[in-house]
């Protein structure tokens, strides 16, 4: 039967269309008309289909992707990575901030600390999370939980999924910029390991203030930007429509932030982007936070922070 629901984004038509006609020769199957051989031959040209756009994104289609409703958010890398995970809440300044989620909870047996973007997954819970755009509340709760991990020896890990920092008048008011510029500070000042993936979008400084990691890991159609694409078209040609113009020029995928050296790692996709395979998503996620949480063991505190510092001080010296 059809899945109702199923979304396709624009550039993946070709693709819809396939899908509807093997959609409506299962129906016809149903009935009793023996046409196996027919669905199977266009299901494997859909299969090849989709193979083949994903194969060649531009970056604004890989902008699209990345902010794709159905994408695995930061309370799906938990529920499949993470056990025992205990959220806290508030900053003990001025309250709680829902788009931000931190606590602390086992991976693979050990202690950790997560902090992250939620996004929402239903109209309700985007409302509820703020779509994933923290205030000042929400940085502070971070540097609150990092302190406490540094305090314990327990590794950090940030998942990173935000258009950017929420830019509203009371936000502004209570400092937004200062909460963010010490987020950064603390993520710098770990004496713990500290993991950071960029899951969905890594929005401004909304994502830097918890990703100035020891290792910075990226889904492959995720994008990492200073601003967004729209954004940057406003503000370089006073045209919003210039977005994709503006998405290449910016270098924002994980194909050219590793060749400059923003990123450490690119963690491949299922065919078809994350939206359409979440659970292996999360689980190769699983396997790549593992494995660099295993190449940081060996470093002292001062070691892994040295290595932190060195790591940002060389962005913008390698050109690729």
């Amino acid at each position: 039967m059809p899945d109702p629901m199923r979304s396709y984004l624009d550039f993946e038509k070709p693709v819809a269309e396939l899908n509807s006609k093997i959609d409506e020769l299962r129906a016809l199957a149903a009935s009793g008309s023996d046409i196996s051989e027919e669905i199977s031959s266009i299901e494997e040209k859909a299969a090849q289909a989709l193979k083949d756009l994903y194969a060649n994104l531009t970056p604004w289609q890989k902008t699209q992707v990345a902010r794709h409703p159905q994408r695995p958010h930061f309370s799906d890398f938990v529920k499949g990575l993470i056990t025992e995970f205990t959220p806290l809440a508030g900053d003990r300044k001025f309250g709680e901030d829902e788009a931000l989620i931190g606590g602390f909870g086992r991976f693979r047996g050990e202690s950790i600390c997560v902090i992250g973007q939620e996004k929402g997954a239903t109209t309700e819970s985007r409302l509820k999370h703020n779509f994933g755009m923290a205030r000042p509340e929400g940085y502070r709760k971070a540097v609150r939980l990092m302190d406490m991990a540094d305090r314990f020896d327990i590794p950090v890990l940030s998942l990173v999924d935000s258009a950017g920092a929420y830019p509203g008048i009371g936000a502004e008011e209570r400092g937004q910029a200062e909460a963010i510029a010490r987020s950064t500070d603390a993520c710098l000042s770990l004496g713990v390991a500290n993991i950071a993936v960029i899951i969905g979008e890594g929005g401004s400084g909304g994502a830097i203030a918890i990703a100035t990691a020891n290792r910075v890991l990226m889904l492959e159609h995720a994008i990492y930007s200073v601003i967004s694409p729209e954004a940057a078209s406003s503000i370089l040609w006073r045209d919003g429509s210039k977005a994709q113009e503006a998405a290449t020029n910016m270098k924002i995928t994980a194909q050219d932030l590793l060749r400059f050296g923003v990123i450490d790692t690119i963690l491949k996709e299922p065919r078809g982007g994350a939206h359409r395979d979440p659970a292996a998503t999360v689980a190769l996620a699983g396997d790549a936070i593992a494995d660099a949480l295993n190449d940081l063991r060996t470093l002292d505190r001062d070691s892994l922070r040295k290595q932190r510092r060195q790591k940002f001080l060389e962005i913008g010296r390698k050109l690729g």
